[in-house]
């Protein structure tokens, strides 16, 4: 019975950027795909007006917070990811950025292709898809940084970002209705940007290339099936196929349970879940033979979340695209404006005044002394600058991302202070989070506008890191003892499953891993051979 025909050729987990573009390759070879997502599917008109409606906003389905967003603390790092139909692209700030080649010749997967020369027909590849361009929409922030960047000698590397988004031409309104204009009239009609900044909270005026507007759109028209609000429990494999068991992810009771059967598995659920469920896996004795090696080597792209806040500010800062710019203050360090829309301040309770120091109790009491000192002197300003109420339309988010390499291992355990339940927990070495060159830069950006810098207060009191960029854990490796997946991303140990997201990613990209986990996964496809049509079809 297990060696019959199956229910699906391949059943792809998670609709995020390897999803997506595992789906839509996939069903375009002729296979008969399905798309497994836990979260919902949101469309332009029923997105959150404000992150202060946590329940659309936040996605934690076991407290009935049904969003897109999710925040989850570790004990090395916060990460940040999105969890919806698209996977992160509803909720990603649409910056697509390509790696230097350098990249390609650190960690494990060094020398097990000829990345220099395979990738860039990639990327191209995966540009087009996403229909990337050079961003044209420059809010006041992205002005305030290069007036800031030109004061502190980096006025050279000011560059507009390639951003994922559908913007008017020159001269034209926003907000204007379009006919698909990537895909010759076989994608959705769009509109163009308005430079609202509301990327990051989902795009409401339906402009931004989510992958629910390309690859997973063409995928489903193609003929893929797409569960959505459906967690993956189980994959074991069962003679020739492989069982995959589901649940529904936002039930607390009526779960909904049900088994698929298929040929292959593509694993896409993010560097965090696809870690998470494969550990699980392998302790469950479904999946024995995973190497390792998984969940070594993460990376969080050497970030640090610093800022600056005017109070008052007669320029609203969240006008523009949520990343419309950036600048390199040194060979390893890349900083980029950020912003989110005016009125979703709720990401405003994470931010405090601009601290230095070593990590631990000197730098609380530093910090305490700064607070104390700022209130002292500047008692309006300092409270205005710490409470959210206006924190989006008063503040330049500044995201500092370095190349350098870092990382920690995750192992599947049960914390002390909830060991009902094993979980994904955080070992190794602290990541560094306090960067002293672009914390100089903050304050160079204070004084040119007369803000005052700030950075996140997990950082200072705890020396915990906040990361959107999470990447590794079932790395590429020549060997199970080197890594998770070959080249080509196939698990070892088994035939038939693949990895397609940025766990496979073998070192600091120091940009938005978006681009290089959609180019990975188009390389990845192509190794797959197109479907034989079999005698009675």
């Amino acid at each position: 019975m297990s060696d019959s025909a199956p229910d699906f050729d391949f059943i792809v987990i998670g609709s995020g950027f390897g999803g997506s573009v595992s789906a839509h390759r996939l069903v375009e070879k002729g296979y008969r795909v399905a798309v497994m997502e836990m979260g919902r599917r949101w469309t332009a008109g029923n997105l959150p007006h404000t992150n202060w409606r946590l329940w659309r906003w936040i996605w934690r389905p076991g407290l009935a917070l049904r969003g897109f967003f999710n925040i989850e603390p570790f004990r090395h790092v916060i990460i940040m990811h999105g969890c919806a139909v698209g996977g992160g692209s509803i909720t990603y700030a649409n910056t697509l950025l390509q790696p230097g080649d350098a990249v390609w010749e650190r960690g494990s997967w060094a020398g097990l292709a000829d990345w220099k020369s395979q990738m860039p027909g990639h990327f191209q590849t995966a540009r087009r898809m996403l229909g990337v361009i050079e961003n044209r929409i420059l809010g006041p922030a992205d002005h305030i940084l290069r007036r800031a960047a030109e004061a502190a000698g980096a006025g050279h590397t000011f560059y507009r970002t390639q951003v994922a988004v559908f913007e008017p031409p020159e001269g034209a309104a926003p907000g204007e209705p379009h006919p698909d204009p990537y895909f010759d009239g076989a994608g959705p009609p769009r509109h163009t940007c308005t430079g609202c900044g509301g990327c990051m909270m989902g795009c409401r005026y339906n402009a931004k290339n989510t992958l629910d507007k390309n690859y997973l759109y063409l995928a489903e028209k193609g003929g893929a099936r797409l569960f959505a609000e459906t967690r993956v429990v189980d994959v074991a494999p069962a003679g020739e196929n492989y069982i995959v068991r589901t649940e529904r992810s936002t039930a607390f009771f009526r779960k909904h349970r049900r088994s698929f059967t298929a040929r292959s598995v593509v694993f896409a659920g993010s560097a965090l879940g696809t870690m998470d469920l494969l550990f699980r896996l392998k302790r469950k004795g479904s999946l024995p033979l995973l190497s390792d090696c998984l969940g070594k080597r993460v990376r969080t792209n050497a970030e640090s979340l610093i800022g600056v806040r005017v109070p008052g500010s007669r320029d609203d800062l969240s006008l523009g695209i949520a990343i419309g710019s950036g600048i390199y203050i040194d060979e390893f360090t890349h900083i980029e404006a950020t912003r989110y829309p005016a009125g979703s301040d709720a990401m405003g309770l994470l931010a405090t005044l601009l601290t230095g120091g070593r990590p631990g109790r000197t730098r609380i009491l530093h910090w305490i002394a700064t607070c104390a000192s700022s209130l002292l002197r500047h008692p309006i300003r300092t409270v205005r600058s710490l409470h959210p109420f206006g924190w989006a339309r008063e503040s330049l988010i500044l995201l500092c991302m370095q190349t350098l390499d870092g990382h920690i291992d995750m192992r599947l355990g049960r914390p002390w202070f909830w060991p009902f339940h094993p979980s994904l927990m955080s070992h190794g070495p602290r990541i560094p989070t306090y960067i002293p060159q672009a914390n100089d830069f903050a304050r160079k950006v204070a004084a040119t506008i007369g803000g005052t810098p700030m950075s996140m207060v997990t950082e200072i009191l705890f020396n915990v890191p906040g990361t959107a960029h999470i990447l590794g854990g079932c790395p590429m490796g020549e060997s199970p003892e080197q890594g998770v997946v070959d080249h080509q991303q196939r698990l070892f140990g088994y035939r038939n499953l693949y990895v397609c997201d940025g766990s496979v990613i073998a070192a600091n990209l120091g940009v938005n891993p978006s681009l290089t986990i959609c180019a990975l996964t188009e390389r990845a496809m192509t190794f797959i051979p197109p479907k034989i049509p079999s005698a009675s079809g």
